[in-house]
């Protein structure tokens, strides 16, 4: 035998040796690691959650007849009272219309009844349109599978004409192809200003 076949007969040995040398020093000298330790919630949080039964990051998507697409986000949501009616905290969403344009909200809480196929807004609730409205309303009724947007309480708002108020607003479509309608109602007072375009 050649002094080449050699070194091959004893390489053969002395690899697997130091593999496997190698992975058990890689056991050996591991960290034991708490299971506990990496669950980035406090047990407080935990049992928080496991009793009101919350979710965290909720997503809700709907669509009208006429396909108008409507989703609803919200930062944490957990279950009433026994009536059936969801209730979130920093609610936020849009509406695009299937005859073009956007509607955006965005709100402190929201109640969502799947039931009656409603969410309705409340606390800081801001709409904004694609057609360049900013309105300002404690309480926003809204449609999951409808275009049916209702704010029955005085609204502020900012548009193209200018600052205006309102004692209500609806947005809907009249018929199943016309576009869409932001009507206002009950008491509306316009300040015309000729510098918004």
């Amino acid at each position: 035998m050649d002094r080449y076949s050699r070194m091959i007969v004893w390489l053969k040995v002395l690899l697997p040796l130091m593999a496997l040398a190698l992975l058990s020093t890689l056991f050996l000298l591991s960290r034991n690691v708490d299971p506990l330790a990496s669950i980035p919630f406090a047990q407080a949080e935990i049992d928080e959650r496991l009793k009101d039964q919350q979710i965290t990051g909720p997503v809700f998507y709907g669509s009208s007849d006429r396909g108008d697409e409507i989703s609803l986000f919200a930062e944490k949501m957990a279950m009433g009272q026994g009536n059936g009616i969801t209730v979130a905290n920093a609610v936020s969403g849009q509406i695009d219309w299937a005859s073009g344009g956007r509607l955006l909200f965005v709100s402190d809480t929201g109640e969502i009844d799947m039931a009656k196929d409603t969410v309705i807004l409340s606390e800081n609730v801001l709409i904004t349109t694609s057609s360049g409205y900013e309105i300002n309303s404690e309480r926003l009724i809204s449609g999951m599978t409808s275009l049916n947007v209702t704010s029955p309480d005085k609204i502020f708002a900012v548009g193209p004409l200018g600052e205006f108020t309102a004692g209500t607003m609806w947005v809907n479509a009249p018929e199943e192809n016309s576009p869409v309608q932001m009507v206002f109602t009950n008491g509306v007072k316009l300040i015309y200003d000729p510098t918004i375009k």
